[in-house]
């Protein structure tokens, strides 16, 4: 039997699986262009406690005998086999896309050390990214190690989760700090603060985007097993990190504002990167890579852990492969590991922008999963506060769901993105009738049994 998970573990879980690559590429590949400093921030607090709002319908999934399967589990017990299937099909697609895309970033991080050293061995082109050998191998060879480290239990996994993520925050903290004193304040001012005003569609580019980038938080449910804290200490530790999450992407930002205006980090290929060397120098730079390489390793293990579990429960219930539920005498989930870990390195083969259309359905599919936990809770909860937040939490999530697939919206998803959205309903659908046709001819032989 395997030992459980301390506070500190779980929180570093939970917070490494918040603070990915985005926080340290949006700021100037989206946020300062599209939203500036006010109106991300006030996007991402609006964003920030409406999953703080759902959450309180998974803190009540918590009080529930649930599996390791967390959400999946919960509706499979409350809402039957359909519905948990499309919980589990859209959680699936969130979480695992999550590994390969971290890994893949890891070669970006190596690049901005030593540029052009990983680009040998060009193997083809990908809607326009080309994949070179030495990129892939560095993302197979950081699975792999991931992999190594699950496979010898989750205590090792969450040991490590809580180092990387600790230097994440120490790092994080230590630039802003320094780039407070290093900037043109003026310059900032005129940029972000005299001429910016409230704008609505501003503020909603960030908050819809807001699913995919605080998954994670939900990962207490997969943990709910392996942890030896309580529940409820648990769901506040969710909050807590929703909230320090919160504060790292707008101090990422801001520090990234204090470098550059709007349009000159737009040009820029990593303009936190480069006002950090700008203004620290190397040592600066090399905090910030030290920052950057923690939340990579950090999002690749939390989601390798929360993909593991999930497609374990699944197999359990023969909706997927039964063979990816099985568990060592350890209590390792061997054959999930595995599975997450091939299906992880096939995708790093498609290259990043692939990939990163992928992700871009993560926040669908988060959305898709809140809404159904959020439904449940009005469903069966007894208290009227809880009936409310369930209600709330549910609305909430299909407006997140709308901003994403409806034309013209500020939030709405690329063409490629919702070209592979389509894809993965369609291929769930297949999976779904199997499994109907499979369960109604389970309960023919049940009921001709009964009959004799």
């Amino acid at each position: 039997m395997q030992k459980k998970l301390g506070a500190g573990e779980v929180f570093a879980i939970l917070l490494g699986a918040i603070i990915g690559w985005g926080s340290f590429m949006l700021p100037g590949s989206q946020f300062l262009y599209n939203s500036g400093v006010i109106n991300t921030s006030i996007g991402l607090f609006c964003g920030t406690m409406a999953i703080i709002v759902i959450e309180r319908s998974y803190w009540y999934m918590l009080q529930q005998d649930i599996d390791e399967g967390g959400e999946f589990s919960y509706i499979l017990i409350f809402m039957g086999r359909k519905s948990a299937f499309v919980v589990g099909w859209f959680l699936f697609l969130a979480y695992l896309s999550l590994v390969p895309l971290n890994a893949t970033a890891f070669p970006l991080v190596i690049d901005k050390l030593f540029p052009g050293i990983l680009n040998v061995g060009y193997l083809y082109t990908i809607a326009g990214d080309p994949i070179y050998l030495g990129e892939a191998l560095v993302s197979v060879l950081i699975i792999l190690f991931f992999m190594a480290l699950n496979l010898k239990g989750i205590k090792q996994s969450g040991k490590f989760q809580f180092v990387i993520v600790a230097a994440l925050v120490i790092c994080i903290l230590v630039v802003f700090v320094a780039m407070l004193f290093q900037a043109d304040m003026g310059g900032f001012r005129e940029h972000y603060v005299d001429n910016n005003s409230f704008h609505l569609g501003q503020v909603l580019q960030v908050v819809a985007i807001t699913p995919f980038l605080f998954i994670g938080f939900d990962a207490v449910p997969q943990l709910v097993k392996d942890m030896g804290v309580s529940r409820s200490k648990a769901s506040l530790m969710a909050v807590t990190s929703l909230l320090i999450g919160m504060g790292c992407y707008i101090l990422l930002n801001f520090t990234t504002g204090l470098a550059y205006g709007p349009e000159e980090a737009k040009s820029l290929d990593w303009a936190l990167g480069s006002g950090v060397l700008e203004h620290l120098g190397l040592i600066g730079f090399l905090m910030l890579v030290i920052a950057l390489g923690s939340a990579v390793s950090g999002g690749i293990n939390g989601f390798m852990i929360c993909s593991t579990k999930l497609i374990c429960a699944m197999g359990r219930e023969n909706i997927l492969p039964r063979q990816v539920g099985g568990m060592t005498e350890r209590g390792v989930l061997k054959n999930a590991i595995l599975a997450v870990s091939v299906i992880s390195i096939f995708a790093c083969f498609f290259g990043r922008e692939v990939v990163t259309w992928i992700v871009d359905m993560c926040s669908f599919g988060a959305a898709v999963t809140y809404f159904y936990v959020c439904l449940n809770t009005f469903r069966i909860a007894k208290s009227k506060p809880d009936r409310i937040l369930g209600s709330v939490g549910a609305i909430l999530a299909f407006l997140f769901m709308l901003l994403l697939i409806v034309p013209y919206s500020p939030a709405a998803l690329s063409t490629p993105a919702l070209i592979f959205l389509s894809v993965w309903i369609i291929v769930g659908a297949y999976f779904f009738i199997r499994m109907s046709l499979a369960d109604k001819r389970k309960n023919n032989i049940i009921q001709k049994e009964e009959k004799k």
